[in-house]
């Protein structure tokens, strides 16, 4: 039977770093209860948390660590994409045995493959757990809307999808208009630079990164009671901030950090991002600093 529950705000935790570029677990369990606290629908582990700069046992460390702290309180979702077949569907069965509710996964990149052999690679991790898949699509391993309409028709597990390669308002577009929500649910992501134009398209919720949860908890809240211009005029307010956070090349992993020690989540020592990765000029984290207080945060 297809699963087609989750919805809502589910942010990618960050994970904290010290200078020695060891995680921090206190601080990964601080933030697991203060998402949960504002009132966030789901967690997920993915490529914002620098899962891909992990080791094996980092990786499992970290993932057991969220779920014995969210102790069932909101689902937990763990990227567990590989460049094999074989790899992913070894990350997917422990993921799942660590108390994992959901799955993320990219179809592999660092070879292109064929559209045909992404196919039969969802369709087997499909079929060797027994948890719902999200396809993630993103700039480097893009999935194609007619793609993702045929998959999720391959298996009950792939029933969702993270739309987040440019532009997804046409993917969005394409989805709703050649698949059902008894199929394939739609999630947006790209940081949530454009939740309120998915929210439009029937979007079931989005995965921005952990440092705002609590603006989008609300633009959501606000929708889902069709208070349109509300949830309009209070995401416009951080638009800026969300467009600050969406940097990449490493940029975007020091300012969440940063952000979540400014609002009290993060000892100060924990905001390294893990090597190679760009660190903010004094003068950007100034810039960061005067957003913060322009918005109260």
């Amino acid at each position: 039977m297809r699963h087609l529950n989750f919805r809502g705000i589910f942010p990618i935790i960050s994970t904290p770093f010290n200078a020695k570029e060891e995680i921090v677990y206190d601080d990964v369990r601080r933030q697991v209860d203060w998402l949960i606290d504002i009132g966030v629908d789901g967690i997920g582990i993915a490529i914002a948390s620098e899962v891909y700069k992990l080791n094996d046992k980092e990786k499992f460390d970290l993932l057991s660590t969220v779920v014995d702290q969210a102790s069932s309180r909101v689902p937990i979702i763990m990227n567990t994409g590989a460049e094999s077949t074989f790899s992913t569907i070894f990350y997917s069965k422990k993921a799942e045995e660590l108390g994992a509710n959901g799955l993320m996964i990219r179809p592999p990149s660092f070879i292109k493959t064929s559209p045909f052999l992404h196919e039969d690679f969802y369709f087997n991790i499909a079929n060797s757990v027994n948890i719902p898949i999200f396809m993630q699509d993103q700039n480097d391993a893009s999935i194609s809307s007619e793609q993702a309409v045929k998959i999720s028709d391959l298996h009950e597990n792939l029933s969702y999808i993270k739309l987040e390669s440019m532009p997804t308002i046409p993917k969005f577009d394409f989805c709703n208009t050649n698949s059902s929500r008894e199929k394939l649910i739609l999630f947006g992501g790209a940081g949530g630079l454009f939740f309120l134009e998915e929210l439009r398209r029937g979007s079931s919720g989005t995965m921005p990164g952990s440092t705002l949860p609590d603006i989008f908890v609300k633009v959501w809240n606000l929708w889902q009671k069709k208070d349109f211009d509300n949830a309009l005029s209070f995401y416009s307010n951080y638009s800026q901030l969300i467009k600050i956070l969406a940097q990449p090349q490493g940029l975007s992993n020091w300012i969440y950090k940063y952000i979540m020690y400014k609002r009290g989540i993060f000892s100060k020592s924990s905001i390294h991002a893990r090597n190679p990765a760009m660190k903010p000029s004094e003068l950007h984290f100034k810039e960061i600093d005067k957003l913060l207080d322009i918005n109260n945060l």
